[in-house]
């Protein structure tokens, strides 16, 4: 009889994890047979996946040396599965053969499965290309400390500014984004980036409605805990609170008085993707005449139950906001995000105050984002 387990996982941006609830499981058995690739490994070899964190080096997906091959038997939850096979570090993740990555493996899992493989090569056996800096002219980095005093910690902050802002002389609405290393520069990005300066030129060249872009780095490992406004068994005491009230009475005090902004909540927005999503919604619902507007991108409701309690006890009548999730992503994602708009609508938030979308190819990561991010800044902008 199968198994019962209960998996927790969490999702970096552009990295899948999901929450899934005590149910029945499937045995799989990953086989990679011997190979030019294999033959002469001496380290660990290793599966990391949406099922385990994408964890490269987790000592439950390591694979077992046989005499012609190396085998891994997971029970896991059914479901959509993407993974690949790493020797213990994403420095030493398989590709082709030529070097050049690969896509995700997956599958989708309804019953006992054997998954036969064949590696081709590993990354480290070529060098790495040389990352590069995209930012475009119009971004600048603020501050590469900036003080939260609300957590004791330092940031970086990155400011887009439009291409005319010297000398319009005109003020204008803002747009606070989280993770800011992955919004407008390759080189700082972990896995992608979401191009914002390249997108807020274009829209500029096409006589939109411009806005400032002001980005902050997530906390490298604290950034569960910040973007969570709860705490969690696993992940321990949620940050969040300390973190939007930053934002609110620090950081945005301070952008308005160096900047030409509109000041008011109307003029206001907040996005974020993932964990920024989920800390989004929040900031939204716990300082409404702050920020009138929010981007819920892939949002992890999942980790932080309780925003739903939240949610239902604030007053954000007349905030915009929008969300987004791909149907790619994990089977919780769009269900989670349409409860929340559900929800919403049921507390009496005009549905002209939100837009609700789902995209059929979109997977949890960077390029999807950025290319939404141009619909979700123009609704925002009406």
């Amino acid at each position: 009889m199968p198994s019962v387990k209960l998996f927790f996982t969490f999702l970096m941006p552009g990295i899948l994890f999901s929450l899934l609830s005590t149910a029945q499981t499937n045995k799989v058995s990953f086989i990679i047979m011997n190979s030019d690739a294999i033959i002469n490994v001496d380290s660990d070899i290793f599966a990391a996946g949406n099922m385990n964190n994408w964890n490269p080096s987790d000592s439950n997906y390591r694979f077992k040396k046989k005499s012609d091959r190396y085998e891994l038997v997971l029970d896991l939850l059914p479901g959509l599965k993407e993974f690949k096979i790493t020797r213990g570090s994403w420095g030493t993740v398989e590709t082709k053969l030529d070097g050049q990555p690969i896509s995700n493996r997956s599958f989708f899992l309804k019953k006992d499965t054997v998954i036969n493989l064949t590696i081709k090569q590993w990354q480290d056996s070529f060098k790495s290309p040389e990352k590069v800096h995209t930012a475009s002219k119009n971004v600048q980095v603020l501050d590469t400390a900036f003080n939260i005093p609300q957590l004791n910690r330092k940031r970086r902050i990155w400011v887009y500014l439009l291409p005319d802002y010297q000398t319009s002389g005109k003020k204008y609405p803002v747009v606070y984004m989280h993770d800011g290393q992955n919004l407008f520069d390759a080189f700082t990005s972990g896995y992608g980036e979401w191009n914002i300066d390249e997108t807020m030129d274009s829209l500029a060249s096409e006589n939109k409605v411009m806005a400032i872009i002001v980005g902050i780095d997530h906390g490298d490992q604290h950034r569960l805990t910040e973007y969570n406004p709860y705490s969690n068994s696993r992940f321990g005491k949620g940050r969040g609170q300390e973190y939007v009230e930053f934002l609110a009475k620090t950081l945005k005090p301070y952008i308005d008085q160096k900047f030409r902004t509109k000041k008011s909540g109307k003029h206001t927005a907040i996005a974020g993707s993932s964990m920024g999503g989920l800390i989004s919604m929040y900031a939204v619902a716990k300082y409404p005449r702050v920020f009138g507007k929010a981007g819920i991108f892939s949002p992890s409701f999942w980790l932080a139950p309780e925003i739903y309690t939240y949610i239902s006890q604030s007053n954000i009548h007349k905030s915009k906001i929008y969300f987004l999730a791909g149907e790619q992503e994990s089977r919780e994602m769009v269900p989670d995000m349409k409860k929340m708009y559900d929800q919403l609508v049921s507390q009496g938030l005009n549905k002209k105050y939100m837009h609700f979308k789902t995209a059929a190819d979109g997977k949890h990561s960077e390029w999807f984002w950025h290319r939404e991010f141009p619909e979700f800044y123009n609704w925002i902008s009406k």
